[in-house]
């Protein structure tokens, strides 16, 4: 492709975030393991180890994102949205068929011995990449008897649409407001955090806490969502950084997503106290989509007031002359013009593939002078960023706390019962809520900072991940009243990290293809599970439940190392973390400088 057509006009990139909320809280559907995990146990009869290692499959499939990535510089988002789509009908109706007991109990793929993942995990990791799961799922679907089927493979393929869903929405967002990509990534990645208390409210109140009706919903609902939003996310010309009603902006939507959290957790704890009634049911569910339509009110609002939006500045440093008003037509604009990529901001979508075989000759002939490799700041192509020793730094510190946190999402359920926690349908809610604080709060927190005091994001990826080695701490230790501190802590922590790598890999090394940049660091969950959650905290389970004679192990015992190893992986993170602070701190500095972010000057090519 190269063109692609750009929204003109201040109201779409404002209906564009409103659609990709949905998108993001749909994107989220992952985080549902926990309230269906207990009955896929019950179901197929599985050990702790092999519920932890279905758990692993459903971190693969929701971070790996290398096809959605590099999908995202080649195909408008709608087809990358579609994609997801197809996705998460296919892998949660495998298992929705396999839980509701439709057919019968579908055969668990990873039933190995005890170091059988470790010997085969590489494999498996580049057999989910390949995607031509999909294609097995069709033909299962249409005949059942013709192919042994592989759970753990629906699995992988139902939490693989958070990957096309939430790659497609970010990257086109932080394209449309790319001078506030902390604010965007930490709205966006927030939405995707309370995703679990919606989808908990959900359960409870619609539900009726029934794990097959979730993963119809699942099936048929999230479907249905992601393509009534699918025509609304597209690229559009980014609104004027310097007009003060873009601030304005991003605080309602910040505002709303925080009376949201607070609402949602409420009503769990409500649910959770006193019996409602159906009609009481319905019309807090009802608050719920007043609160999720909210966002709607910003492009409603800029077209009964249009004289405060009717024109659209330049960004500074663009070549381009945006179109004025608000109902211009569409404009067809190159993915990049000749110029470099970090002087035109409205010129994201060059194909990653663009002939270097050209460009090469032509430096031999005298042609165009040499390119230099790009520096930090600018737009890096993968192959240059990965050999990057800041990429590297990056990945590895998003890896240890992300892999540490998702070890305990994963395993909250097993966690409230081994502490006598009976209903865990709210340590769920406190998790997600914390989580989407963190998140929301990071963006906030670390645009602020970068902004006054230039202070590279990754100091708060260091501060908290040292709070994470006190929640571990206090959850090994099992005083009484810590479960539901530790659970806050942690949520929030872990929000900081998975929503602060984001803005931090677009500064460092671009928003041209930030897409498969960003997608790569997400791997670091996958892999953290693997090897936190699958061998060590179900193999510790399972040793201590084996003990009590019991496939159910209760008391703090059943976790404790695993928590004390966690909180020394989580030091190890925040020293690496603080050596890359101050390896990217004239980075910062460089684009900062001015109180905004600014582009790094156009280097001769």
């Amino acid at each position: 492709m190269a063109k692609l057509k750009l929204k003109a006009g201040s109201r779409p990139p404002w209906v564009g975030l409103a659609a990709a909320l949905w998108v993001q809280i749909s994107a989220g559907n992952a985080t549902n393991f926990t309230l269906y995990s207990s009955a896929l146990k019950s179901v197929s009869g599985f050990s702790q180890q092999q519920l932890t290692f279905l758990g692993v499959a459903n971190d693969i499939g929701e971070s790996v994102g290398l096809l959605p990535g590099i999908a995202c510089n080649r195909f408008p988002p709608w087809t990358v949205l579609l994609v997801g789509v197809f996705a998460c009908f296919l892998g949660y109706g495998v298992i929705w068929l396999d839980v509701s007991q439709t057919i019968h109990p579908l055969p668990y793929w990873v039933r190995l011995p005890p170091d059988g993942f470790e010997k085969y995990g590489l494999q498996l990791l580049v057999s989910l990449i390949l995607i031509l799961i999909l294609f097995l799922c069709f033909i299962y679907l249409l005949d059942p008897c013709s192919m042994p089927w592989q759970l753990w493979i629906a699995l992988v393929v139902a939490s693989n649409s958070n990957a096309w869903f939430s790659t497609a929405v970010l990257v086109t967002n932080m394209r449309n407001f790319p001078l506030s990509r902390g604010t965007v990534a930490g709205i966006l990645k927030g939405y995707s955090g309370i995703s679990a208390a919606v989808y908990t409210v959900l359960y409870s109140l619609l539900l009726e806490q029934s794990a097959s009706k979730l993963l119809l919903f699942l099936t048929l609902g999230i479907p249905v969502i992601c393509l009534a939003m699918m025509y609304f996310v597209r690229p559009c010309t980014p609104p004027s950084g310097e007009d003060s009603s873009v601030h304005v902006h991003f605080v309602f939507t910040q505002a709303a997503s925080v009376l949201l959290a607070i609402y949602l957790l409420t009503v769990t704890i409500i649910y959770d106290k006193v019996s409602l009634s159906d009609a009481v049911s319905y019309v807090l569910l009802a608050i719920v989509l007043l609160f999720l339509l909210s966002p709607l009110g910003i492009p409603i609002k800029m077209t009964l007031f249009r004289a405060n939006a009717e024109t659209i500045t330049p960004l500074a440093g663009s070549t381009e002359h945006l179109a004025e008003g608000e109902d211009a037509p569409s404009q067809s604009v190159p993915f990049l013009s000749p110029s470099s990529s970090t002087s035109n901001l409205g010129s994201f979508f060059e194909s990653e593939y663009a002939s270097d075989v050209e460009t090469l000759l032509a430096e031999g002939e005298g042609a165009v002078k040499k390119k230099r490799r790009p520096r930090r700041g600018e737009d890096f192509k993968f192959r240059e960023a990965f050999i990057k020793a800041d990429f590297w730094l990056l990945w590895i510190v998003y890896f240890l706390g992300v892999g540490s946190g998702v070890t305990v999402l994963n395993n909250l359920a097993q966690i409230g019962l081994a502490f006598g926690v009976e209903n865990t349908t709210i340590l769920l809610s406190l998790f997600s809520f914390c989580n989407f604080v963190g998140r929301l709060g990071s963006g906030a927190l670390s645009e602020h900072f970068v902004r006054t005091r230039t202070i590279p994001r990754t100091l708060w990826m260091a501060c908290t991940l040292i709070v994470m080695v006190i929640a571990f701490v206090l959850y090994a230790l099992a005083f009484s009243g810590t479960l539901y501190v530790s659970t806050a802590l942690l949520g929030i922590c872990y929000g900081f990290q998975y929503n602060l790598m984001v803005p931090t890999a677009s500064e460092l090394f671009g928003l041209e293809h930030f897409g498969i940049i960003y997608s790569f660091m997400l791997l670091g969950n996958p892999v953290g599970a693997l090897l936190f959650s699958g061998l060590l905290a179900g193999y510790v389970y399972d040793a201590e439940a084996a003990k009590q004679g019991s496939s159910t192990c209760l008391g703090p015992e059943c976790f404790r190392l695993t928590f004390f190893v966690l909180a020394g992986i989580c030091g190890l993170g925040s020293f690496l973390s603080l050596i890359l602070t101050i390896r990217i701190r004239p980075v910062y500095q460089m684009l900062y400088a001015s109180g905004s972010f600014r582009l790094p000057r156009a280097s001769d090519h």
